[in-house]
């Protein structure tokens, strides 16, 4: 697989970034062969690297060069921490390099994006397309039995999509089967197939790993490799666009996309756009390329002697993100983690290389996490009076709260509704470090497990904005991770349920009573401790997104519900900057069920 080493003048689409979003349009839209596509990405091609296609890899390339190596500005909230934020930089963008889990969001949250003024995205309107996008590979019925698959319900899941989603290969592992009997026995057993919509409770999670080669399944091999080998189809990687052009205009009028100016291999090319521009840059960078274009703050702009093509102060607010972090607990005699391999011990690595290379199994075959589960609050969800409390409690934080926080504490206040998830790690996490992944580097010798706390929904906002006009600069990120007060007092109610679930059964028994764990502070007694321990450790789950929001703009918005950015006549914008509500779960696989309707939202009007 290879990047066309031509530059063509001109094509019916120019999309502006080769990751998870741009390739899935660049596959469906030249689907008509009457149609010429030019993708533009920054990266290079990393198909045929290992540690992209080894599932457990996926963590040596935080900070490396296919990472585009942002960081926060300080966040007061978090002891002024800078905060890394790992973002794709190759063929297949952020499906390249994360952990790989495939989880589905809440039909709640999708549906309040229709409430908040997207009144076309609902969730029956974009589950088909998430079944669009993968092929569900199951295990065999023995691992089915043992990972407590009893839930799974195929007619919401994808049969014939490009990806390839699986289940954790592990009926050797005692500790997923645990886990899901952990949230049975505590009253947490999942209660429907989570991409239904509408789930609670303990699982096993899916990944994009192909079940027959135990490797990643990704953007860059399920959608772009079958695009290339179309004629009319140019993917060019170490691009970088600087800009979108624009026809001159009167100032009453929408502008018009002319094309990109982009810089290949040291010499600066113009693209023409005969339909339209599709940005899919990303959650920090689209909303940069935007800025460089003129489309933005108008005060912003003129700081950096931008001319301003269109003054809208919405573009790069509204950044939302998944906090997270997790207590390490040390293990029983004879419980096997993956502690040697993050150690680099030499045994462990060639055995685990020898396994992975002969058989495609052991540790190597899985990705970053197996186990989940959608929870509530505990306190807040018995079977009465659970809504009117948890909707107090609630409000007292919440004096004059906007419409996404309010759509945020409709949600929040049903019956048993998830305020987090919860993750296990088969290894031990050091958070406190800042490190280039969750992962750190500072590691204790003996072996751990993990339990992990996402969070769900924040009530924080954020913004990414330009830092220069010069478009190799970084842009200046501040995700003001939890500014809002009720943030940390819901994240540290969601992380003293953690003490609870290390002491239930079955689980409890793999872990040593009075054991080491990964930090001084994780032994949690209280509020104020679980706070203070949020404050030295929480990091990113890398899911930016919100930045070019899908709203009206009298409420924030950048784009129109069929993607195109306000003030424009053929610039699109498709990729996680357009969720106006961040889903409660890992983004990806709604950024490629996002793809997939405006391919067909695109295609509908090309045909008129």
């Amino acid at each position: 697989m290879s990047a066309s080493p031509s530059v063509p003048a001109e094509a019916d689409y120019v999309i502006v970034g080769g990751g998870t979003a741009g390739l899935v349009l660049a596959a469906r839209l030249s689907e008509d062969p009457k149609t010429s596509v030019v993708v533009l990405e920054a990266g290079k091609d990393m198909t045929q690297d290992p540690r992209v296609n080894i599932p457990a890899l996926w963590t040596s390339l935080m900070g490396s060069e296919v990472d585009w190596q942002y960081q926060t500005s300080p966040q007061a909230a978090l002891g002024d921490r800078c905060i890394k934020e790992p973002q794709g930089k190759l063929l297949g963008g952020s499906s390249g390099i994360n952990g790989q889990a495939f989880i589905a969001p809440s039909k709640a949250g999708i549906d309040a994006w229709s409430k908040l003024g997207a009144t076309s995205w609902t969730w029956e309107a974009l589950q088909p397309f998430y079944k669009k996008s993968y092929t569900l590979q199951l295990p065999d019925e023995t691992t089915q039995e043992h990972i407590g698959l009893s839930w799974l319900d195929k007619d919401n899941h994808g049969s014939s999509g490009p990806l390839k989603v699986s289940f954790p290969a592990v009926a050797q592992d005692p500790l997923s089967k645990a886990w899901v009997e952990t949230f049975e026995s505590t009253g947490y057993g999942l209660t429907s197939d989570p991409f239904s919509g509408d789930s609670t409770g303990g699982y096993s999670i899916m990944a994009s790993v192909d079940a027959e080669t135990k490797t990643r399944s990704y953007a860059a091999l399920g959608y772009g490799l079958p695009a290339m080998q179309r004629p009319d189809v140019h993917i060019i990687t170490e691009a970088l666009v600087h800009k979108i052009l624009f026809k001159p205009t009167s100032e009453t009028d929408d502008v018009t996309a002319t094309g990109v100016e982009t810089m290949i291999q040291g010499e600066l090319h113009q693209i023409i756009a005969k339909r339209e521009v599709i940005l899919s840059a990303g959650a920090l960078n689209t909303p940069k390329l935007l800025e460089l274009s003129g489309i933005g703050n108008a005060s912003i702009l003129r700081q950096f002697n931008i001319p301003v093509v269109v003054d809208n102060p919405n573009v790069g607010e509204n950044l939302q993100d998944h906090l997270m972090t997790g207590i390490s607990f040390e293990v029983v005699e004879g419980v096997h983690t993956g502690d040697p391999l993050l150690r680099q011990e030499p045994t462990a690595l060639q055995a685990a290389m020898q396994l992975y290379t002969e058989h495609q199994t052991g540790p190597m075959a899985s990705g970053g996490v197996q186990s989940g589960a959608y929870m509530p609050v505990r306190g807040f969800d018995g079977p009465q009076g659970s809504q009117d409390s948890m909707a107090t409690y609630m409000d007292r934080f919440l004096a004059q709260p906007d419409n996404r926080q309010n759509a945020i504490r409709e949600i929040f206040a049903q019956p048993k509704a998830p305020t987090c998830s919860n993750v296990m790690f088969l290894a031990q996490a050091n958070l406190h470090e800042s490190g280039k992944s969750f992962v750190g580097q500072d590691l204790l010798p003996g072996n751990f497990l993990s339990l992990g706390l996402i969070q769900s929904m924040p009530f924080s906002r954020g913004h990414v904005h330009i830092s220069s006009a010069d478009p190799s600069d970084k842009p200046a990120i501040d995700p003001r991770y939890l500014s809002h007060p009720l943030d940390l007092d819901l994240f540290s109610r969601n992380l003293l349920d953690l003490e609870r679930l290390h002491m239930a059964e079955p689980l409890a028994r793999f872990l040593k009573p009075n054991g080491r764990r990964n930090h001084p502070d994780a032994f949690l007694t209280d509020l104020d401790s679980a706070k203070r321990y949020i404050r030295d450790t929480a990091t990113t789950t890398y899911h930016s997104c919100g930045t070019a929001a899908m709203l009206p703009t009298e409420s924030g918005g950048v784009v129109d519900e069929r993607l195109r950015v306000y003030g424009t006549t053929n610039l699109r914008v498709c990729d996680a900057s357009i969720f106006p509500l961040i889903p409660a779960a890992n983004i990806m696989s709604t950024v490629y069920a996002v793809a997939e309707r405006a391919a067909d939202l695109i295609k509908s009007e090309a045909g008129k």
